[in-house]
Formats: structure tokens, C-alpha cells, sequence
């Protein structure tokens, strides 16, 4: 039988949040006075946090909820807030009564829009129910839809994804110089996940190259300490071309290339020589 919660005078209930990053790490609070270890991870006492307001509906429309509070945990920075670190992490809310542990999950969603004012944050959430919007229908193109490595391309990520080591960065060109001999041509459009260093565990577009040096399409704003490492993915130019002559994968393309554009309606016929 579940629990009603908030059915006696007292209650030992605190409120309990979960952040998932993209960059893998996991963090928990919780409003009481004490950690509280649950679901396998450590919430930590966070008594300034609250959510200032969540509201659920029956309906398909996206539900609602805001989170508030000072950046009194050394788990949030600001500086890791600019970076983008929270961008996009998957965020759970909930109830937990601290001495039986008993809990229950009033909200999923995630984070979208993060805003900094006076050493405090505020947070927009994203319901789950914003992904029933999506527009499930792919539309034509003559470029492969899917993503590469991921659903519908087949292939796997570790066949393209290498291990290096970074010897300057320029933060000013936004440039990395990776050491040793690779085939930095295959790099293009790729992506560069930091290993070590201030940027660990944050992933960025490859936007050009030329020879070692690659240009990434985020700004570098912290100093790149010379021997970091990182993990290097291919690119795709998302052809059929490159598909079927560098990927032999041209059965899962997810394209049209030959189907005829918009521009066949601008056509004419022209008399013959």
C-alpha cells in the first residue's frame, strides 16, 4: 500500500533532488540537516535548496518546476554552471522520509535555461512530457539523418574513438595541438571528450583541422595544462558517398540523396544546340 504523505501533524519528510550530468557525474541533495544515502548516492544536506514550485497534470502538457537556491554547495560552482556542465542533465524531485528512507518522485525532467544573480541560481526544468512535442516523423534529406555512431548507423564508437594527448592549446585561436602521429583528417566534424584537466568530461565539436591542430567549436576559457588527455571520435560528413566508400555501412543510410530537390520545380527546358 503506498504511503499518503503529508497525512499527520509530523512528519519527518524531507524534500530530496537528483542531477544527472552528461558528463556522467552524479549528484544528490536533500533539504534536510544530514546526508541521506539512498538509490545509491550520497544526497547531501543542502538545506537552501528548495523547489519554489512544481505543478503535474493529467493532461499531455508539459508539467512544471523550478529549483532555487544559494551556491553554498561546493558540488555546484559557478564556474561549472558557465561551462555548461548542468546543461541538459536529467534532473528527479521528490519527497523522502529521512528516518525510514521511504520515498517517492514527484518530477522528472531536465535542466534547460541556468541564470546566476547575486550568488544565487535559478533553474528552468524541462518535464519528460516536453519530448511528446517531438515531431517523431523524419522529413527527407539527401544527408544521413541519423547520428553517427548512434541509433540507426550500426557502427561502433570504439572502432573510431582513440586516445591522445594534448601538447599546446591556444586559447586565443581556440586550438588544441594533439601529439603523436594520427590520422587528423578523419577528425573533421568529429568530436573531442576531455579526459584530464579543468574541462574533464565535457565534449565539444571538432570544427576544422589542419595537420595536428584542431579547432574546436566551443571557446576555450581555461588553461589547458600540456600532456591532457582526451578521446578523439571520427567525423562524418553524413554522404552516401563517405558512407558506402570510407564506412562500407550504405545500408543503413538514413537518407534520400536521390531524390529530386526543390529545385526541379525552378527547371525549364532548353532548345538544343
Amino acid at each position: 500500500m503506498s504511503r499518503v504523505w503529508f497525512s499527520g501533524a509530523l512528519e519527518t519528510v524531507a524534500t530530496f533532488w537528483r542531477v544527472a550530468r552528461r558528463d556522467g557525474v552524479a549528484l544528490g541533495f536533500t533539504t534536510h540537516d544530514a546526508d541521506l544515502w539512498f538509490d545509491g548516492l550520497v544526497h547531501r544536506a543542502m538545506p537552501g535548496m528548495l523547489p519554489s514550485a512544481i505543478r503535474r497534470s493529467a493532461d499531455l502538457e508539459p508539467d512544471s518546476a523550478e529549483v532555487e537556491g544559494a551556491l553554498s554547495h561546493e558540488s555546484i560552482s559557478q564556474a561549472d554552471l558557465a561551462a555548461g556542465r548542468f546543461d541538459g542533465a536529467r534532473v528527479a524531485i521528490g519527497v523522502v522520509d529521512w528516518q525510514t528512507l521511504e520515498r517517492h518522485v514527484l518530477y522528472r525532467g531536465a535542466i534547460g535555461q541556468v541564470e546566476e544573480q547575486d550568488g544565487k541560481f535559478s533553474a528552468e526544468l524541462v518535464s519528460r512530457k516536453a519530448e511528446l512535442q517531438r515531431d517523431p516523423i523524419p522529413r527527407t534529406s539527401p544527408t544521413c539523418r541519423a547520428e553517427f555512431c548512434g541509433p540507426g548507423c550500426g557502427l561502433s564508437a570504439a572502432r573510431f574513438t582513440i586516445e591522445a594527448r594534448v601538447s599546446a592549446a591556444d586559447l586565443f585561436a581556440n586550438t588544441v595541438t594533439i601529439d603523436g602521429s594520427i590520422a587528423t583528417d578523419t577528425l573533421q566534424s568529429g568530436y573531442l571528450r576531455w579526459i584530464d584537466g579543468p574541462l574533464t568530461g565535457l565534449t565539444v565539436e571538432i570544427a576544422a583541422v589542419a595537420g595536428n591542430q584542431l579547432t574546436l567549436a566551443m571557446p576555450l576559457d581555461q588553461a589547458i595544462p600540456a600532456g591532457s588527455r582526451v578521446f578523439l571520435r571520427e567525423g562524418c560528413d553524413r554522404t552516401v558517398a563517405t558512407c558506402a566508400s570510407r564506412f562500407a555501412n550504405a545500408e543503413n543510410f538514413r537518407g534520400e540523396p536521390f531524390l529530386p530537390g526543390n529545385d526541379l520545380i525552378a527547371r525549364y527546358p532548353s532548345p538544343s544546340a
